[in-house]
């Protein structure tokens, strides 16, 4: 059985995937994004705004952890929006490179202001020493859990 701080830890864990997996807070905020996107599709603009240049669509996949062809699909309907242009890979002319149209830029950065801004007013009350740790655990357990379950799927 997990350590008693692990099981007390879980119920919270599950409740944060439900609120922001099961649409609370991702759904919210593509509605104040006005935009009519699904969330697969806010997921591509997602990405590409995080990784601040442009992407080829197989580092797309990898980055939503998807198969390419999804994603192939899921970028033509947002370039039809000119929400992204395919741009020419300097590093392989011949290869293209997704990026954000500046219309692109402006859908993704109000669904992270909306994100954002209520993170902010959920730990407005933190110390800055709280919010710096949690963020900082955040981000060690998420690539911990990630890389222990990559190591499972090899075993597989």
């Amino acid at each position: 059985m997990a350590e008693p701080t692990l099981l007390t830890l879980l119920p919270h864990l599950m409740r944060l995937s439900r609120v922001i997996g099961r649409g609370q807070l991702v759904e919210r905020a593509m509605a104040a994004t006005n935009s009519g996107l699904d969330r697969p599709a806010m997921s591509v603009l997602f990405q590409l705004r995080m990784a601040e240049e442009p992407l080829r669509i197989g580092e797309i996949a990898a980055r939503m952890e998807v198969a390419g062809p999804h994603v192939t699909r899921l970028v033509q309907g947002i370039e039809r929006r000119k929400l992204v242009r395919r741009v020419v890979d300097p590093q392989d002319q011949r290869a293209r490179l997704i990026d954000l149209t500046p219309e692109g830029r402006q859908v993704t950065d109000r669904y992270l202001e909306t994100i954002l801004g209520w993170f902010e007013e959920a730990l407005a009350a933190w110390p800055a020493e709280d919010r710096d740790r949690f963020a900082t655990l955040t981000k060690r357990f998420a690539d911990d859990l990630a890389n222990r379950l990559a190591l499972l799927d090899e075993e597989d």
